[in-house]
């Protein structure tokens, strides 16, 4: 083969090529605000959860509790899933009740926040409307069990 002909070979590759690379790039991988908000949900999740020593579970919490379990459903149902267990969170030392139910809250408009973005895949619109919804019921069930433990505390 020829001098030239050896060098054409790899440019032809490269040229032929970078379509393909620049094609791949644009790709999106997963949702990373989706995966924050699951991390934010189990946090929250977890927060609102009955702990040893709380003298009383508020409606609030139970009620909370189940709509940050359908947001979850909801962003795994379109396979935005890590695989972590719901009850993942990481250590937290919040011991007081109503301080637990405050980051809760906290957590759970930070959750809000990361998915309340605007979605340019169809199909992920609809799950982004109903996790947002759940969100938003979760974070009123949480405020209502915080205005109960501030009642008990008066």
């Amino acid at each position: 083969m020829s001098k030239l002909v050896k060098c054409l070979i790899p440019f032809a590759l490269v040229v032929g090529l970078s379509p393909f690379v620049s094609m791949a790039q644009m790709v999106p991988g997963k949702h990373p605000a989706y995966l924050h908000a699951l991390t934010d949900l189990r946090t929250a999740r977890w927060f609102l959860y009955h702990q040893a020593g709380d003298a009383k579970v508020y409606a609030g919490e139970d009620k909370g509790i189940n709509e940050i379990d359908a947001a979850i459903n909801e962003i795994k149902r379109a396979s935005i899933d890590d695989g972590k267990n719901l009850n993942d969170h990481p250590g937290v030392d919040v011991k007081e009740h109503g301080s637990r139910l405050l980051k809760a809250i906290e957590t759970l408009k930070k959750a809000h926040a990361d998915i309340d973005k605007e979605e340019d895949n169809p199909d992920a619109r609809e799950l982004r409307h109903r996790s947002l919804e759940h969100i938003d019921r979760a974070i009123k069930a949480a405020e209502s069990a915080h205005a109960e433990w501030l009642k008990e505390k008066k």
